[in-house]
């Protein structure tokens, strides 16, 4: 790996010691690739975690920005912020849903909705109201947000956790008649279409449409969390789409504006109303910096096609994956959809981000054992070819040590 100055070889003394860094410090982008304060190139496989949509330093994007900057950043929702109502014309519009509230992270937006089933139970009359959440889910690091999140690791040492979770196997009905039978308490089933941090895992279709339907019949929300999967990423606005469904509440963020803070929770009919003035609020939510960000990326993505970009290159890279690692010894399955990309292997393999990282690929893994790629949306067929060709010899190395 290039040469970094060695204050970057050790954590901060004045930084919390929270992230396993590598000893990367980035200094600028451009498209698909980043550059670190020392010139060595990368290309971007990882988009900040599903957050740089529109790659790095895209003309459009920056001079939006700038002319925001120059405008307005911040006031308080004391006001009407026009952006606001902008963004969230354009984000009903493409969910069929009805209402939007502003935050600026996922985890802010999940923690909303769980607040957004609690009252709807209150509401109803239930004082124990407790949601349907399922293994491997990751849904943040608040408390709430950790308790509703399927990781004992990350989840140990912050006890006692909130209550009000029934925990359920993804993709199993009969699991969640079981859990639920009997239980008046029931509010809400919350679930992410794709498990991001759970190692790339997908809800089935038609266990979607299942749980769409029992939710009908038993008065509960449907909440789907599409901070990581949604914004395009799998080749349709949000991945539960694909079963043709709306949910009652939507948490959305990362991809939303481009790499500026953004979250969003969006909401159907049942829910829309369940807030009122002074049940919630965010003083950062909803800012005109990041509502022009959410507003210029979504035109950004509709002007260059990026859905179709996401589903065409998408199948690309995971078939070019499939040809160059398929068939090897300790590749356990290759999954996904559109960029949204999942690599297992049969053992742990932390240690590729940074052999990715020498090679000139960014990537991480998640799971402990799974390679996972979120590129920007922007992606080319022949960048995600070099994806290929940078990581297959690694990943064949990596499998054939002892």
């Amino acid at each position: 790996m290039t040469a970094v100055p060695p204050t970057l070889a050790a954590a901060s003394p004045h930084v919390m010691n929270t992230y396993g860094r590598l000893p990367i410090a980035l200094s600028h982008g451009q498209g698909c690739r980043v550059w670190d304060i020392n010139g060595k190139a990368y290309l971007d496989g990882l988009g900040g975690i599903a957050v740089n949509t529109l790659g790095h330093n895209h003309p459009q994007l920056v001079a939006a920005l700038q002319d925001q900057v120059s405008k307005l950043i911040h006031c308080s929702n004391y006001y009407h912020i026009p952006l606001q109502e902008e963004l969230a014309s354009l984000l009903v519009e493409r969910s069929g849903l009805s209402n939007a509230f502003f935050c600026s992270t996922g985890l802010e937006a999940n923690e909303a909705a769980i607040k957004m089933a609690r009252k709807y139970g209150h509401d109803k009359g239930i004082d124990n109201p407790q949601i349907v959440v399922y293994e491997k889910a990751f849904h943040g690091r608040s408390i709430a947000t950790l308790s509703a999140t399927g990781n004992e690791k990350i989840q140990k040492g912050f006890g006692p956790l909130v209550p009000g979770f029934i925990r359920v196997p993804i993709n199993n009905m009969d699991a969640l008649l079981q859990a639920t039978a009997g239980n008046p308490n029931v509010v809400a089933v919350f679930f992410e279409t794709i498990q991001g941090e759970g190692g790339i895992h997908s809800m089935q279709l038609d266990y979607l449409s299942q749980v769409r339907e029992l939710c009908d019949q038993r008065e509960w929300l449907l909440m789907i969390d599409e901070v990581q999967s949604g914004m395009g990423r799998t080749g349709k606005w949000f991945a539960h789409q694909w079963a043709g469904i709306q949910p009652d509440v939507m948490p959305l963020a990362k991809g939303l504006g481009s790499g500026v803070p953004v979250g969003a929770v969006i909401a159907g009919p049942k829910a829309a109303q369940i807030f009122q003035p002074g049940n919630h609020g965010s003083t950062f939510g909803g800012n005109p910096l990041a509502m022009r960000a959410g507003v210029e990326t979504i035109r950004i993505m509709e002007q260059d096609r990026l859905l179709d970009n996401a589903s065409t290159v998408g199948a690309h890279l995971r078939a070019a994956l499939g040809r160059a690692l398929g068939t090897t010894a300790g590749v356990k399955e290759i999954r996904g959809q559109g960029l949204m990309i999942g690599v297992e292997l049969s053992k742990p393999c932390s240690v590729l981000t940074e052999r990715a990282a020498e090679a000139g690929l960014l990537i991480s893994v998640t799971a402990d054992n799974v390679i996972r790629l979120v590129p920007p949306l922007i992606i080319t067929p022949a960048e995600a070819d070099e994806a290929v060709a940078l990581l297959t010899p690694l990943v064949k190395a990596f499998l054939a040590e002892s």
